[in-house]
């Protein structure tokens, strides 16, 4: 800014006549004792305001003509360089008492402390409103927000119209999770060594030595439960002829238990060789060379693949061991005709071996009520009519 042209005649005395008077309480209040200009602090921002034409102000004093003279003297002896506390704010009046048009006046200075840090000043050294900063935040802030907002409502909306889609398909996954895990456990604990056989328990044998059976099925021991071989044991098994049947049952981590049924023998068959415990199949059970006391002598003309033998075998089969006890021989020629000896010599005409098991009873009956040696004959071919001969 140039220094107005007015402070270099500063000194220079205005005639009297073209300066009016001032009042007494006028020049008493245009002391020279009026207070400087503060001086701005050095990094302060001076902002310069539109020009504008001064009111016109009353003349001064002479005596603030002469601390003014005064002044401007001492500006000429020690000049300095400008700076924006030499401004003044008073209008510059030249003769007259008329305020110079043509001339620039100086401004008030608007003196404004920086209260943001100095990262936030512009490269032109202007310093940016914080009120519009702080205003443009929220809004972004807001902005952000919304948008936060939007996503989610969004996210709720797809979550509700899929949640059917969502709820099948995590149910298929399920299904074919348990059932690929399932094939897993199953293969692991096949090929597993913690489920490998090491004890084989036998039960139901009285006949049969336990021991025997547990050493014929010893080829299985150290093999996986799930991989233990049936056609094998089936094969074991069947070298032992009082086996009628049998069953296996894995007991994790490492117990095979077989529940064997025998054989029971019904009766005795005479061969060539001696005399043959059978049962009701048949099945040559142990072979002596004298009869075998307790079971009575099967007479089947046609061997035990004839109707005869059939017949006689199911009918010791249903009769009650207290009954099979007394008996000494059965006789079979065709299906209907079966015939029973007891010890004492008496007869027991049976017929078919239809209702075996009720012509039982009713056998049982009549043996208690007429004992043998009374009756030479029981009938129940009929047994809702049973005879006594």
């Amino acid at each position: 800014m140039r220094r107005p042209a007015s402070f270099d005649r500063a000194g220079e005395q205005t005639p009297e006549s073209a300066r009016p008077t001032a009042p007494a309480s006028k020049r008493r209040a245009d002391s020279p004792r009026a207070k400087p200009t503060p001086t701005p602090p050095a990094d302060t921002h001076v902002a310069s305001a539109p020009s504008r034409v001064p009111r016109k102000q009353p003349p001064s004093s002479t005596a603030h003509k002469g601390a003014r003279a005064a002044s401007g003297a001492a500006h000429k002896s020690a000049p300095k360089p400008f700076t924006a506390s030499d401004t003044t704010t008073e209008p510059i009046v030249l003769a007259g008492g008329r305020a110079s048009a043509s001339l620039s006046t100086a401004a008030p200075v608007s003196v404004r402390t920086p209260t943001a840090p100095a990262a936030s000043v512009k490269a032109e050294g202007v310093q940016e409103p914080s009120g519009d900063t702080a205003g443009a935040r929220a809004a972004r802030s807001l902005l952000r927000a919304a948008q936060r907002a939007r996503k989610r409502f969004e996210r709720a909306e797809v979550r509700r119209f899929t949640g059917r889609t969502r709820r099948r398909r995590t149910a298929w996954i399920l299904g074919v999770g348990s059932v690929l895990l399932a094939f897993t456990l199953i293969i692991g604990a096949a090929y597993s060594p913690l489920m490998a056989l090491r004890t084989i328990e036998v039960v139901g044998t009285s006949r049969i030595p336990a021991g025997e059976v547990s050493a014929a099925l010893s080829e299985e021991i150290g093999t996986p439960l799930p991989l233990i071989d049936s056609n094998l044991i089936k094969r074991e098994l069947s070298q032992f002829a009082l086996i009628q049947s049998y069953v296996t049952e894995s007991r994790p981590p490492g117990t095979l238990v077989v529940r064997i049924v025998e054989r029971v023998p019904v009766g005795v068959l005479a061969g060539p060789t001696g005399f043959d415990l059978v049962d009701a199949a048949g099945v040559v059970i142990d072979t002596t060379p004298e009869r075998t006391a307790g079971y009575p002598l099967i007479d089947a003309p046609d061997g035990i693949t004839s109707a005869g033998f059939k017949a006689a075998a199911a009918v010791l089969a249903a009769l009650p061991e207290s009954i099979r006890t007394q008996l000494d021989a059965v006789t079979a020629v065709s299906t209907d005709d079966v015939t029973l000896s007891l010890l004492g010599g008496e007869r027991v005409v049976w017929g078919s071996p239809e209702k075996s098991e009720y012509k039982a009873i009713v056998l049982a009956a009549l043996l208690i009520g007429h004992p043998a040696g009374t009756a030479n004959e029981y009938d129940v071919s009929s047994p809702d009519s049973a005879v006594l001969r």
